[in-house]
């Protein structure tokens, strides 16, 4: 479980730096945003964001991505995947993409944050920085995918909560790009999802 904020410091000070997010924007020849994939497991974020990464960085974009799984194995490694778990895991990648933004890096993020309510955390936190996309794809199909054997598990009853199975994925309302996963293929996905950041400026 994720520790208790009732110890949580009171006499630390935010230090501003010389160098500002504007300063190291400049040099890296872009923006720094963060695009935020989210769908099922099995939906295609983690393959599309690193091919997204991959792209960007033979444009020279300075890119990083926080993938679900590798989270886990240490920045998060203490939770599990209760409701309260879930919500502690998306914050503190939030506020991590936070700092990664005032480097001026795109961050490229593949977690299913099935919840509504956490992902308006996240864009309430980072504003115009926020790119969410969503990564739609049936239960049906990423079962047929389902490389990791997870939904097996999960129909079995040896995975708890497991999101399109035992726990809810709430769609996005107002995402900023719906990739159709189940009908587009990995080429695509990637093409969209540099377009959208060419209009938004944030790459040339």
């Amino acid at each position: 479980m994720p520790s208790s904020n009732n110890n949580a410091s009171t006499n630390t000070v935010w230090h501003n730096a010389t160098v500002t997010r504007d300063r190291r924007e400049k040099l890296n020849g872009h923006k720094g945003a963060v695009i935020w994939f989210t769908g099922l497991s099995g939906s295609g974020k983690s393959t599309i964001a690193h091919s997204v990464e991959e792209k960007l960085h033979q444009k020279l974009v300075r890119t990083y991505v926080f993938d679900g799984d590798n989270v886990r194995h240490g920045l998060c490694s203490d939770l599990g995947f209760s409701i309260e778990d879930r919500t502690e895991n998306i914050r503190r990648i939030a506020e991590m993409c936070k700092l990664f933004i005032d480097t001026g890096v795109i961050a490229l993020t593949a977690f299913i944050s099935p919840f509504k309510k956490d992902r308006a955390f996240v864009k309430e936190l980072l504003g115009n920085d926020y790119i969410e996309i969503h990564c739609d794809c049936s239960v049906e199909t990423c079962e047929q995918r389902d490389v990791k054997g997870l939904y097996k598990k999960a129909r079995e009853g040896k995975i708890n909560d497991f999101t399109g199975i035992s726990s809810p994925y709430e769609i996005p309302e107002t995402p900023d790009l719906v990739l159709n996963t189940d009908i587009m293929n990995l080429d695509g996905c990637v093409a969209e999802t540099i377009s959208l950041l060419e209009k938004k400026g944030i790459v040339k």
